[in-house]
């Protein structure tokens, strides 16, 4: 069964989906890694950060996290990735350029393994979760760490957001948003 996703066609398998999420930074980047089960209910596998060296040049950095994106996905063979998509604010373009370096890492490392990909606007992850596609931090924190049943508000952000990610991800995966 084939569902589409933005950035290309999502292929179901035969088991339950398992969807990596990343909320790809080089700086830092946020993961998840999230199961559903058959009515969709969401279950966290894994979830973190990976803290790139500040003090390394940029190949550096774009080296470290391909690294480790594939240590992840090695680790956890997820079938599919939800990731963030490029955004762009004119006052903040070199901020984006610095994500789409990250972003060309863990693309190139999803690649590789064959999995399906999902490239999710951040506002339409926030809206997805919350109801308000501007929604801060903050909003995004709490609406994760209810709708996974969380003890305490994800942290850093970059983790709540990796969260989003996969679970908008998932929840496309059924055609529910």
């Amino acid at each position: 069964m084939k569902t589409s996703a933005a950035g290309g066609a999502w292929i179901t398998l035969d088991r339950a989906p398992r969807v990596v999420g990343i909320d790809p930074g080089t700086r830092i980047a946020g993961y998840a890694v999230i199961d559903f089960d058959a009515r969709g209910e969401p279950s966290i596998v894994d979830a973190g950060v990976f803290r790139l060296s500040e003090s390394a040049s940029l190949a550096a950095r774009v080296l470290q996290l391909y690294d480790d994106t594939t240590a992840l996905l090695k680790e956890h063979a997820p079938t599919h990735m939800a990731l963030e998509a490029v955004f762009s604010h004119p006052e903040h373009a070199r901020s984006a350029l610095q994500m789409a370096h990250g972003r060309g890492a863990v693309l190139l490392a999803a690649e590789q393994r064959g999995l399906p990909i999902a490239e999710l606007p951040p506002a339409e992850v926030k809206r997805a979760l919350t109801g308000n596609g501007n929604a801060p931090k903050g909003q995004v924190q709490r609406a994760v760490m209810t709708q996974c049943a969380l003890a305490s508000l994800p942290e850093p952000p970059d983790v709540a957001d990796a969260i989003a990610i996969a679970l908008c991800g998932g929840r496309r995966l059924r055609g529910v948003q």
